[in-house]
Order: structure tokens, then C-alpha cells, then sequence
């Protein structure tokens, strides 16, 4: 909202007044003038929640108070809309670029140190290892990239300018524990933020293919998605550590995530177990277009992380299975994270000779509600508008009556399968995750 508020009156010289819920106000008023629109934009306040309110609710919330000025709410709309602007007010432009932390701290003790970077939100609150000279110098040796390297510019919240170096990441992976031999690795996920944020509960997922997997041992085999290996934790919790250090997201601050979500803390870093896909199918980079000898890194983001909970039974096919738990998603997107022997299912048993005729076979048998579908509060701010404008299937689905079944995954290209684990269960997880980025490790190394 804000900065569609901010663009109106920059651009069209059209006096707008934001409205937000009284979660968030704090944001718009504080933070996203600081670090986003560089003018103050005027803004009332409604309570939280005003989603799935009923509408007596919601008509009380417009007769009420303004809950940043405490004025009736339409009348701080008009006052906001016709009061001759502050000298605060006035200003306009972009925020200045963020001002760099010095390069080194003031000596202090290890635990003063701790203590200060979990002031400073530099943490995911587990201790950190101390980022000496002597440890910095040791993780540059794993790029060939100079330390004062410009890694990129628009790296804050809301895509800011928040210029960090080769050497502010290597800075980072010594804090998550990283290996000099992570850092090409490290870096190229660096070179993603700014990462995607949500009031909801969003999160990513971190994928790795080709050579590198093997180079640095990462897991993609028994136990690749649990705490059981040293690349796959530490270069999760990288990501972690970027996105609070480099990016600048601080809770409360930045951002307003009100559960978060659990996968935040090694954001699922996982290698595919390429080694023991079937022989026709694809590695998800290759699916995404780069060569099966390139080493990349795709970053997914989304919400749901379902487990199959049991292995797979003869009596009921496994992609029956999946389509049935498929359709508590939204239906924007799907990946699929099974063990080798469920793909082995799927192609030796039940015909799937690639991962693109599974997404196909769902795609058109994942079935939902209307009326759940468009309850996703997700899906109706996303593609609810492209209904209204006429786009297909989006317009035809609004009109129907809510218990009518549609097929909300109509894009199969938006459904994923991706192979990982140790083969000693049939076991396979259903996510909404979404590619979103996919980069080259071997430009950083």
C-alpha cells in the first residue's frame, strides 16, 4: 500500500491517504518511510483482524476511531486528504543508501560479542562463530573474487539499496559455521536477497544440483532433510543470516511475519539425489534449463509442507495419493520432494517416464472447491483481479456457485518433483513451494 501511495502522489501529484491494519500501521508510518518510499505518507489505522469479519464488524470499524490518530476514521481520511502538508511532510525522493557498519567491531569478549550481535538481530539466536580477521581471510580462499566485490546493490527489504561485498558474505558464512569450500555456494544465494517476506507464514526452500553436491558432501540421500550434515545445515543457516545481516530484516521492524514458520531455520536446504533418479527423468536443473554438468541453486517459496505420512500402498496409487493431499493447497503451485523409490513407482509401475507427464496427470486430476480455492486469501488477492479483468480460467471460476469442482493446477509447468532421500521408505512430502530463482554456483567459485 504504501508505495503505491507513494507512487500516486510522486508521479500523479494525487493527495492519498494509506489505510492498514493496526498490525502493521507502525511499518508504514516508521520503517517503509525510512527504507522505502523516502516520504512520509499519511496513514489511519483500522483494528486487527478485518479479514473474515463479518460485515456488521467490518461497518463498526469504519464508523470508529482512527487507531493512529484517534479521530473518527473518516474524518482523519479527509483531514489527511486536505491539511496542508508539515515540513516533514514534504519531503520526497529516494532514501539514501544505507550506511555500512564500520568493517571491524571494538575488541570485547566473546560472550560481549554474542550478546551485541543478537542485539544488533545479526543472529538466528543460536551462537555464532566470532567473524576474526584471520577466519575471514581463511573463507575468501574458496572464491576467486575479490573481497571488495560489489555482490549487489538492491539487496534490503523492499529491494533497497544495501550494497554488500564478496567479503561481507564471507563474513557471514563464518558466523553460520561454513567450510571455505560453501562459499561459492554461500555466494550465489547471497546474490538472490532480497528474499521474499510475509505477514503470513511464507518461507523457501533451498535446492542444489549438479557437481557441487558431491564436492562439499552435501546430503541428498538417508536423512537429507533432518539435521544430519554439515553442508546442508550450515548453508541453510546462511540463508538465515543474510536475510536478517545483509538484507536488514528485523521482526517487528521490517517485517511482521505473526507465526513465521519453522523451515526458517535451515530454510529446507537440500541436494536432489540425482544419482538415483529413473533413468528418463530430469534433474530439476536441467527441467529449468541449465546443463546437467552446470552446479546450480534454486531458491522455492511458499507455505505448506505436508507429510505423506505413510509409505505407499499397492492398493492405491501413489499419484492418487498425492493428487488427494494436493488439494488442501492453494493451486498456484506444487512441488513434490519423494524418496528414489517412490520415483521408481511412478516409472517403472505406474508410467510416469518423465517428471512433466506426472505434473500433467495432476494437473488435470488435482480437483477443489470454488469456494476453497477462492477462500485462500492468497489466491484471491493474486488472481482474484485477473478474474475481474476477464482472464481466463480466473473470470469463469468467480461466477461459479461455491461447492462447484475446479482444477485449480492448470499450469502443469507449475508442478515440480523433486528426488530426494535414502530408499528406506516410500515416502514423499507435498508443498506449495514455487521456484522463484535458480543461480549458477560455478560463476562464484
Amino acid at each position: 500500500m504504501s508505495s503505491e501511495a507513494g507512487e500516486i502522489e510522486q508521479k500523479y501529484h494525487i493527495p492519498v491517504v494509506a489505510a492498514a491494519g493496526s498490525n502493521v500501521v507502525s511499518f508504514g508510518i516508521g520503517a517503509n518511510f525510512k527504507y522505502n518510499t523516502g516520504m512520509p505518507i499519511r496513514y489511519v489505522g483500522v483494528p486487527f483482524p478485518f479479514s473474515g469479519q463479518p460485515r456488521s464488524v467490518l461497518k463498526g470499524y469504519v464508523e470508529g476511531k482512527d487507531t493512529v490518530s484517534g479521530k473518527p476514521l473518516m474524518q482523519a481520511i479527509v483531514d489527511g486528504l486536505t491539511k496542508p502538508l508539515t515540513d516533514e511532510e514534504k519531503m520526497s525522493g529516494i532514501p539514501p543508501e544505507s550506511i555500512p557498519e564500520p568493517r571491524l567491531l571494538a575488541p570485547a569478549t566473546e560472550d560481549d560479542l554474542q550478546a551485541l550481535f543478537k542485539e544488533r538481530c545479526w543472529t538466528d539466536f543460536n551462537p555464532v562463530i566470532i567473524p576474526t580477521e584471520e577466519r575471514v581471510a581463511a573463507m575468501l580462499k574458496g572464491t576467486s573474487h575479490k573481497p571488495d566485490e560489489i555482490v549487489k546493490s538492491a539487496a534490503g527489504t523492499f529491494g533497497t539499496k544495501r550494497p554488500f561485498t564478496v567479503e561481507k558474505v564471507a563474513i557471514v558464512a563464518v558466523m553460520a559455521g561454513a567450510k571455505p569450500e560453501y562459499l561459492p555456494l554461500i555466494l550465489a544465494l547471497s546474490s538472490m536477497v532480497p528474499y521474499q517476506d510475509s505477514t503470513t507464514s511464507i518461507a523457501q526452500m533451498l535446492v542444489v544440483n549438479g557437481p557441487i553436491r558431491k564436492k562439499i558432501d552435501m546430503n541428498s540421500g538417508l536423512g537429507a532433510l533432518g539435521p544430519n550434515c554439515d553442508a546442508n545445515s550450515v548453508i541453510g543457516r546462511s540463508k538465515t543470516l543474510i536475510h536478517k545481516i545483509i538484507q536488514g530484516y528485523d521482526e517487528g521492524v521490517t517485517g511482521f511475519a505473526s507465526l513465521s514458520n519453522p523451515l526458517r531455520y535451515d530454510n529446507l536446504c537440500l541436494a536432489e539425489n540425482e544419482e538415483e533418479l529413473p533413468a528418463t527423468w530430469d534433474p530439476l536443473h536441467v527441467q529449468l534449463g541449465h546443463k546437467a554438468s552446470d552446479s546450480v541453486i534454486t531458491m522455492f517459496t511458499g507455505w505448506n509442507f505436508i507429510n505423506s505420512t505413510g509409505w505407499v500402498e499397492t492398493h492405491y496409487a501413489p499419484q492418487n495419493l498425492m493428487r488427494d493431499y494436493m488439494s488442501s493447497l492453494s493451486g498456484m503451485s506444487a512441488t513434490l520432494l519423494m524418496d528414489p523409490s517412490v520415483a521408481e513407482l511412478l516409472n517403472n509401475v505406474q508410467g510416469f517416464t518423465t517428471k512433466a507427464a506426472l505434473a500433467e496427470w495432476l494437473s488435470q486430476n488435482v480437483e477443489k472447491t470454488a469456494e476453497s480455492y477462492w477462500g485462500n486469501s492468497i489466491v484471491s488477492s493474486m488472481l482474484g483481479p485477473l478474474g475481474e479483468q476477464g482472464l481466463e480460467p480466473y473470470a469463469g471460476w468467480r461466477k461459479l456457485p461455491g461447492d462447484s469442482r475446479i482444477k485449480p493446477f492448470n499450469n502443469a509447468r507449475n508442478i515440480r518433483s523433486v528426488v530426494v532421500g535414502g530408499k528406506t521408505a516410500s515416502v514423499w512430502f507435498a508443498t506449495d513451494f514455487m521456484p522463484e530463482k535458480s543461480v549458477s554456483i560455478d560463476a562464484w567459485a
